[in-house]
């Protein structure tokens, strides 16, 4: 407040003492007409908006609230009447901003297409990262991509001119990177249709991954819900120092509060520790915070973000946030429901893994710790890069290690790969020589995309089950993700780390205490990584990668061939028609973790997104059946033989009669002996999944909960869903429940987890049937 008052106290100099107020607020009004990006100068910050919703909601409250509730419910479409109850209630939210990644954008807009609106109601864009294929290096895979992708492309690249959709082309970079640079600013509330929007965070921004369906929502200018999170605090003190990097804060934090603490809550990082970590480490930070099931992560507004803001071209915004820096910093006093303190100056360098990103290790342990467990101690590929680890500052530490190795006459005994961030990332690091350095000491540099992070990665050099080891500055390690071997250990760590046990070629090797060895037989010790923080020169933009949409697009045409194996026009599903659920089959049992790539896998099936009967061919093919420990291995009930998931589903949907029953409230289900529920009726078998706890974690994937529809599913009875998958992708009309009573007795009292207005969606059919209803 004492800068708003200052800044009237200076108009007032100028205009006289004698101004009329209105004067003074016209002033104020006009200098606050900062734009949300420079594509979009018609679409401004409004801070007087959100001001007046925290004022109005901290009066109600009566207490001092967290920077996540100033953000939150500074968003809120009634502040004056909504229920704000923690951990309880649903809240109405108006987001600013939409953005889509390639793969889930292809379903967002064949969903938005459906919906009958002429245009977004909110700025919006897609960007082209997920359909690159590592393969050799960056522009022959880019070039193939486009190639193969073109039809995609065109589909994505026509839909955004005509509904007013931005269009970031393949090259352009990975869309968290995008964000970073173009469109996250301090106290905005993005939502993105891919897991690791959070990214945006570091730049003081609620950014939540969400399904395609409720960008949809958000699109279609509908009030979007969330339940009302609760709020982690990170108390940082002390300063990041020597081998010690940002990661390492997420690693340690994710060790503490595993895949599913975070879940149904906002972190939210604060202390005088926030001061000694850059922007683009705090966003690394947030990133990975998907991976302990939070809703989002997000710092305070502080000088390093206004440092980024200007390097980045946006100084106007940078100067209108710190008028208002108030309102994007947690009040004195506020009240979190948990914390968690971490001193950064004992911090230790962690690396996590294999197969999950909680199973935390100092570095200094990880090579005793894979010999007890018998993981593959040899590194056979180093991977640095990706939406968490590829800014400018994360690529100039990783570079100066490589300088380190190469002037001894090293280079890296493991393969080695780097991936840009961004258009923008690859062409200053070209141009400051950090790019070759990475080059001399073995590595590949890939094209400015997801790449192996997310399966995009044509790996040759181990066989399809064959025990093996890499490290990457990636998110997420689950069984088989990067490479489609479910014999790869991964381990995720910082970029520093990665280059260093690359060089070094084996987890044995402690980059703060062990040697190498020098070609000459000389023993040296590589010294700690540095890097600048930003670049000296400004950053070089590179090619332009973007499509502005037109003013008008009404004219224009999207056109989907029906012969097509990409990409399918969606049916609506029908209503439901008023009946209980019964005489259902346990399609599978999931033994342990299910997470969204064991439901819809990526890698291969990515060119699938935006065809549902197509990528249906993936259902659940990486879960374990409890019936016989197999994966993509169940018994047909019907003819008794054992046959894959999808498989086994499509021929009980063949042979099932065409209703769509669901129940709305308390259920009993008698289950007489697994795996049937009830008895069956020939030519009539509707099924459901039976999982575990967390169910869903992962990735922002709503194909995983459309399939089981599309394939005749009726429910998903598990202990518990990840918050993505359980709450922003309940839109297709199939029931998810949750285990109340997990016991032996052959009754089970279930809870849907459907709200009054997911109740409305669901009995109309589907969100985007209700959105139709609606209109008319």
């Amino acid at each position: 407040m004492a800068t708003y008052c200052l800044t009237v106290a200076r108009l007032q100099l100028v205009l006289g003492q004698g101004a009329r107020r209105f004067h003074v607020a016209a002033a104020l009004n006009a200098k606050a007409k900062v734009a949300m990006s420079r594509f979009e100068p018609n679409s401004s910050i409004n801070y007087d908006q959100l001001r007046s919703n925290i004022d109005i909601v901290r009066k109600r409250l009566n207490r001092p609230l967290t920077l996540s509730e100033k953000i939150v419910y500074g968003h809120l479409d009634d502040p004056a009447g909504q229920e704000i109850v923690r951990g309880r209630t649903y809240l109405r939210l108006r987001p600013d901003r939409v953005a889509m990644q390639d793969a889930t954008a292809q379903m967002a807009m064949l969903q938005f297409i459906s919906s009958g609106l002429p245009k977004v109601a909110v700025p919006s864009t897609i960007h082209c990262d997920h359909l690159i294929e590592a393969q050799i290096g960056g522009a022959q895979d880019l070039q193939r991509a486009k190639e193969i992708n073109q039809e995609v492309y065109k589909f994505l690249a026509s839909a955004g001119a005509k509904y007013g959709v931005g269009f970031w082309k393949p090259g352009s970079g990975i869309i968290h990177q995008i964000i970073l640079e173009n469109y996250a600013y301090p106290g905005v509330m993005l939502i993105g249709t891919d897991s690791h929007t959070p990214n945006g965070g570091g730049l003081g921004s609620i950014c939540i991954g969400v399904g395609g369906a409720d960008a949809v929502d958000v699109m279609a200018g509908i009030p979007w819900e969330l339940k009302c999170p609760n709020v982690i605090g990170v108390k940082l003190t002390g300063t990041l120092s020597g081998w010690t990097s940002p990661k390492d804060v997420i690693l340690k934090v994710a060790g503490i509060l595993t895949v599913k603490g975070g879940t149904g809550a906002i972190v939210e990082y604060h202390g005088p520790g926030v001061d000694s970590i850059s922007c683009t480490g705090m966003a690394t930070i947030c990133n990975m915070g998907a991976e302990i099931g939070a809703t989002t992560s997000v710092f305070p507004y502080n000088h390093r973000m206004r440092t980024y803001l200007e390097k980045t071209g946006r100084g106007e915004i940078a100067a209108v946030a710190n008028e208002n820096q108030d309102l994007l910093v947690p009040d004195s006093g506020c009240h979190y429901d948990q914390i968690i303190e971490i001193n950064l100056s004992e911090l230790k360098p962690h690396i996590n893994g294999p197969f999950t990103p909680d199973l935390a290790h100092p570095v200094s342990d990880i090579g005793s710790v894979a010999e007890k467990n018998g993981w593959p101690l040899e590194v056979k590929v180093g991977l640095i890069g990706s939406c968490t680890n590829s800014s400018y500052e994360d690529m100039g530490r990783a570079a100066s290690l490589a300088k380190q190795a190469l002037d001894k006459g090293l280079k890296c005994k493991a393969q080695f790969t780097v991936t840009p961030g961004s258009e923008q990332i690859r062409a200053t690091i070209e141009r400051d020589g950090y790019a070759k350095l990475l080059r001399d000491v073995g590595g590949v540099v890939l094209a400015n995309a997801c790449g192996p992070c997310i399966g995009q990665w044509d790996r040759r050099d181990v066989k399809k089950g064959e025990k093996n080891t890499i490290v990457t500055s990636f998110n997420r390690n689950f069984t088989a993700r990067n490479d489609a071997n479910p014999a790869t250990h991964a381990f995720v760590t910082s970029p520093e780390i990665v280059t260093a046990l690359a060089i070094a070629g084996t987890l044995k090797f402690n980059p703060e205490t062990d040697f190498l060895t020098a070609p000459n037989g000389e023993k040296f010790k590589l010294e700690p990584p540095t890097g600048d923080e930003l670049p000296a020169r400004d950053f070089d933009p590179g090619q332009d990668t973007y499509q502005h949409p037109p003013a008008d697009g009404s004219g224009l045409r999207v056109d989907v061939n029906p012969q097509s194996n990409r990409l399918q026009l969606l049916e609506p599903f029908d209503k439901w028609n008023g009946k209980d659920l019964e005489d259902l089959q346990v399609l599978i049992k999931v033994k342990g973790k299910c997470t969204t790539d064991h439901i819809s896998a990526a890698g291969p099936w990515l060119k699938f997104r935006g065809h549902l009967d197509n990528i249906s061919n993936n259902l659940l093919i990486g879960a374990v059946n409890i019936e016989n420990d197999a994966v993509n291995k169940i018994r047909n009930i019907l003819t008794g033989e054992f046959g894959g998931v999808p498989d086994v589903a499509r021929y009980y949907k063949v042979r099932a009669s065409s209703f769509y029953s669901l129940f709305l409230s308390f259920v009993f289900i008698t289950v007489s002996g697994c795996p049937v529920i009830s008895h069956l009726q020939k030519h009539n078998v509707s099924w459901v999944v039976v999982g575990d706890e967390n169910y869903g974690e992962g990735s922002s994937r709503e194909h995983a909960a459309l399939e089981p529809r599309h394939l005749g599913g009726r429910a998903i009875i598990v202990k518990s869903f990840a918050r993505i998958h359980g709450e922003c992708e309940i839109p297709p009309p199939h029931l998810k429940l949750s285990i109340i009573n997990d016991g032996s007795s052959e009754t089970i009292e279930l809870n849907h987890t459907f709200n009054e207005t997911q109740i409305e969606w669901f009995q109309a059919g589907s969100a985007l049937n209700k959105m139709k209803e609606l209109q008319k």
